[in-house]
């Protein structure tokens, strides 16, 4: 358990010492970068699904006659 203690400590310990943390107004325009790009590529994905599951569905269509 002493070690696992240890652990915490050391790892607080780094975090506050030797990570350099970026500014709030920089956090917050790379989070806004990223929200962008999460739904820009959710949309893709939407997209692709729903080509895909359309070719598929006229595939079986045309299979089953």
């Amino acid at each position: 358990m002493a070690g696992f203690v240890n652990y915490i400590k050391e790892s607080f310990g780094e975090l506050k010492n030797n990570v350099t943390w970026p500014s709030w107004a920089e956090a917050q325009s790379l989070t806004v970068l990223v929200a962008v790009f999460s739904i820009i590529f959710s949309l893709a994905i939407w997209g692709v699904d729903t080509v895909f599951s359309k070719a598929i569905g006229f595939y079986f269509k045309w299979i089953n006659g």
